[in-house]
């Protein structure tokens, strides 16, 4: 494997963004190989996912090590995430033995999830108001068959795109878990997104559709990117952060759809 310091320039600043604004790598990563580097659509995602599930075990130690993760709630989720995840690779290897432009279908679907990652980050706050107080009388039986759909909606949208756990699963576990500090909500949905993107990255991987010169490369430059990143963030406002990060990944979600 040869190490492309370009790619590794790349991870220095997609790291720095996840470190600033916790937003999922995927959603910065996987449009910039697309769009910027030309790589597949299906390379860029399955080299993601692998990516991902390395970044995020590390992420996982430090909140375990805190206690900040709700182990209910990555159960809840992977029952329904991982499941879905094998049927979605299961279709589209299908898919990919009969037609010819499955990249060109992961590309819009890709677009459609940066332009929904935007639309929850841009409105969290007006989100969280109109719907969590519904959540907050609603039994704990309901409240884990909500969470088993959320993980089935996160389990193709993750396999297919790479984007999903970070921003889109955030918001909808706020609505569903109020009562819960965020720090273990955050914690909770970085320890679920260790399995699920293990398991796609994996799926790809059996596909062929996974670059490892390109792995390494961004893994050698994202490390010490999120280590700064995070280290910077309290001196950055995320008032001014959050509304750049969201109206980019809009933009680029609608140059993906065209």
């Amino acid at each position: 494997m040869e190490v492309n310091p370009l790619y590794s320039v790349a991870g220095v600043l997609v790291g720095m963004l996840v470190g600033l604004t916790g937003v999922g790598g995927g959603s910065l990563m996987t449009p910039l190989l697309v769009l910027l580097f030309g790589f597949h659509p299906t390379t860029a995602v399955g080299t993601d996912l692998l990516y991902a599930s390395a970044t995020k075990a590390v992420g996982t130690v430090v909140h375990g090590g805190r206690d900040t993760v709700d182990w209910k709630i990555v159960r809840r989720l992977a029952s329904g995430s991982l499941p879905a995840a094998v049927i979605t690779l299961s279709l589209l290897a299908y898919a990919s033995d009969r037609f010819a432009d499955v990249g060109k279908s992961i590309s819009l679907v890709l677009g459609f999830a940066l332009v929904l990652t935007a639309g929850a980050m841009l409105f969290r706050r007006q989100i969280l108001e109109r719907l969590g107080p519904t959540m907050r009388d609603v039994s704990d039986a309901r409240i884990a068959r909500f969470t088993v759909v959320l993980g089935i909606v996160l389990g193709v949208l993750v396999s297919l795109t790479s984007v999903g756990a970070g921003a889109l699963g955030m918001t909808a576990l706020l609505i569903l878990y109020p009562h819960l500090p965020i720090n273990r909500l955050v914690g909770s949905d970085i320890a679920h997104a260790v399995p699920l993107t293990l398991v796609a990255g994996i799926g790809h991987w059996i596909q062929g559709s996974v670059d490892f010169s390109l792995l390494l490369s961004l893994l050698i430059g994202s490390i010490p990117g999120i280590i700064v990143g995070s280290l910077i963030a309290t001196r950055v406002s995320d008032r001014v952060l959050t509304p750049i990060l969201a109206v980019t990944l809009a933009i680029v979600g609608v140059r993906l759809l065209m």
